[in-house]
């Protein structure tokens, strides 16, 4: 029997061929970056928009989207969530597989998302309510209604989610949490004394002295409005890592809703404050959102 030999280049060839499909991307969603200036504040800022795949489709101008409000972190950016992942695919890939818009506004170092009664600058519950809801719906196709709106992010802006969504339930149909900072007095925080002094001076700054505060910042508080959120009847999913020094404040959230009967999706697992838990635990908030989004 005579064999015929795979000539050698032949097989490089293939080896080339299957490196190069490695390297193409496998998403298609658009990544724009908005001006989305502030009149209350007097400022310009931006954020980042990822529009699914299908947005630009032909045959589909008509269609609106859903939108997704994704909030940074403390001392971070509007572009946190593109550039900080590990994957760095990890935004887009769920804008196209759950077909919504995904929108990252800038929230500074330090806001917490709130209107600060000392700073005439830092106004962003203002600027996120209004100013930024405005702009992405005159900008996009989006479904102008809560039945098309949700919110959720990590750290400080799992915080702002909730206390964002929990005050403006008109805004809102769902509302989620990444190792959220729910209580701003500090209680239960494991931190290090000078780590939680610091972070305290910086409270301090957006909301004026804590020993001039007649209910020591309770009303700024997420895990103070469990039963708000109860009247809302929004549909929340809140995680934390077991390992994050802000682990009780989410189970005080979690133990006040269940003692309130408020449905919520509630869940611990391995890791602490760091971003290989929030690139695992966003797709599962997401499909939470989407089921919401198509159930409605």
């Amino acid at each position: 029997m005579h064999i015929l030999k795979q000539p050698k280049t032949s097989r490089w060839q293939l080896l080339s061929v299957f490196g190069l499909l490695l390297t193409l991307p496998l998403h298609a969603a658009k990544v724009d970056s908005l001006d989305v200036p502030s009149t209350v504040m007097n400022r310009k800022m931006k954020a980042v928009v990822v529009l699914p795949d299908a947005y630009a489709s032909a045959g589909k101008a008509k269609t609106t989207y859903p939108v997704l409000y994704l909030l940074h972190g403390g001392f971070g950016h509007f572009n946190d969530w593109i550039t900080k992942t590990p994957d760095k695919t990890l935004i887009q890939r769920l804008a196209d597989q759950h077909n919504l818009i995904i929108v990252m506004p800038e929230g500074e170092v330090f806001s917490y998302y709130l209107d600060s009664p000392v700073i005439k600058d830092s106004q962003f519950e203002t600027y996120l309510t209004k100013e930024v809801i405005d702009k992405i719906d005159k900008t996009y196709r989006t479904i102008r209604t809560p039945k098309g709106r949700v919110i959720t992010g990590l750290s400080m802006g799992g915080y702002g989610a909730l206390y964002l969504a929990t005050r403006h339930p008109d805004l809102y149909c769902a509302a989620g949490s990444m190792s959220g900072a729910l209580n701003l007095d500090m209680n239960a925080w494991k931190l290090p004394p000078d780590a939680t002094a610091s972070i305290k001076a910086a409270f301090e700054k957006i909301l004026g002295p804590f020993s001039q505060s007649p209910d020591g910042w309770a009303s700024y508080s997420v895990v103070g409005m469990a039963d708000k959120i109860k009247t809302n009847g929004l549909k929340l999913v809140i995680d934390c890592g077991v390992d994050d020094f802000l682990i009780e404040p989410n189970r005080e959230l979690h133990r006040r809703l269940v003692f309130n009967q408020t449905p919520h999706d509630y869940s611990e697992r391995p890791g602490g404050h760091t971003w290989d838990f929030w690139q695992n635990a966003l797709p599962y908030q997401v499909l939470f959102f989407s089921k919401v989004l198509n159930g409605n």
